[in-house]
């Protein structure tokens, strides 16, 4: 198991590497180049000129490549453009808020679509089956920005169960010695504080968990249907092992490994879908931020952001690698 996961770290490096010099790339072939959005209006001949030499911008591309990478590596991830500040701080500032909202529809995505997709195999042809396939079909074609504004006119505007926007009430007082809403509260003991942070969470986690919920959904029963069906459980069945001890130790297990690599892929379309998601919520994360970034031509922004998506996308599909090695036995020797 060791050994998987060092070879899995040593391939990282590469990895985040080559994706470093094409996120480079594209961000300097975007129209105008970072001098002129800087500059914004003022962005004359002369001027751009100026920027360039200043900045650098008219090195060579290999030069300015070297510069930025080495700036990374001492953390350095550039200044922002539209707001002055750097991005590192930026970062640090709206990391918490995207957390907890994909993690909170990482929950719901999981915690339902699991157990409904097991269902809809154990009852496969039935209306239960029917249903759960109809609702993850729908599910999987309704568009996320769509399903958002849904969700926050029905149940924000028109029932008034749930917030319509933001993180937490402007009129609340409390203290957030993490960023994390929902964990300060809980830490300060001020509940109504994690109530509140937690019932502003609700609406967009849905909307942003809902094609994920789907997809696993639909996997989950797949694979159990087809795992159900192997020689191994007939035989299993045949010595005599008891239903429940069968359900859940040789077909449940032995169809998780599809599942968890659907999820970890799920993780990347979490935190695409937040850009969108916390931009109809007004929820002041990483994916509204990096949404203004891209109207804006915030190229430091844009590189940082990116990157770091990208880092978490890796890391998370090392996670679901070593999931494999829990799950089944058999890979913790490979």
């Amino acid at each position: 198991m060791l050994r998987l996961v060092m070879q899995r770290l040593a391939l990282l490096v590469p990895t985040l590497l080559g994706l470093s010099v094409l996120l480079f790339l594209w961000v300097r072939a975007l129209p105008g180049g970072p001098a002129t959005a800087l500059l914004g209006e003022r962005a004359t001949p002369d001027a751009v000129e100026r920027i360039n030499a200043l900045y650098g911008f008219d090195r060579p591309l290999v030069e300015q490549y070297l510069t930025w990478l080495g700036q990374l590596l001492q953390g350095n991830f550039g200044t922002s453009t539209r707001t002055g500040r750097p991005v590192l701080d930026e970062f640090l500032v709206r990391f918490p808020a995207t957390i907890e909202l994909t993690l909170l529809a990482l929950v719901i995505a999981v915690g339902v679509g699991i157990p409904l997709g097991y269902l809809a195999a154990r009852h496969q042809g039935r209306a239960l089956d029917h249903t759960t396939v109809g609702a993850s079909l729908l599910g999987v074609t309704i568009p996320v920005f769509f399903l958002a504004f849904l969700l926050k006119y029905l149940f924000a505007v028109q029932l008034g169960w749930f917030p319509s926007a933001g993180r937490q009430n402007p009129a609340m007082i409390s203290t957030h010695p993490t960023g994390f809403y929902v964990l300060d509260g809980l830490l300060t003991r001020e509940w109504d504080a994690a109530w509140d942070a937690m019932a502003h969470l609700v609406l967009p986690a849905v909307a942003l968990g809902s094609i994920p919920l789907a997809i696993i959904t639909r996997i989950t029963r797949a694979s159990v249907i087809e795992v159900q069906n192997a020689d191994y459980v007939r035989t299993a069945r045949a010595k005599g092992l008891r239903p429940p001890r069968l359900r859940r130790r040789v077909v449940l297990r032995n169809a998780m490994l599809p599942v968890s690599t659907t999820i970890g892929l799920q993780v990347g379309l979490l935190l695409s879908g937040a850009v969108l998601t916390e931009t109809v919520f007004a929820f002041n994360g990483i994916g509204s931020f990096l949404a203004n970034a891209v109207f804006n031509l915030d190229y430091a922004v844009l590189q940082g952001f990116i990157l770091f998506i990208a880092v978490v996308y890796a890391l998370v599909n090392l996670a679901v690698d070593v999931s494999y090695g829990l799950i089944d036995p058999r890979m913790r020797v490979r």
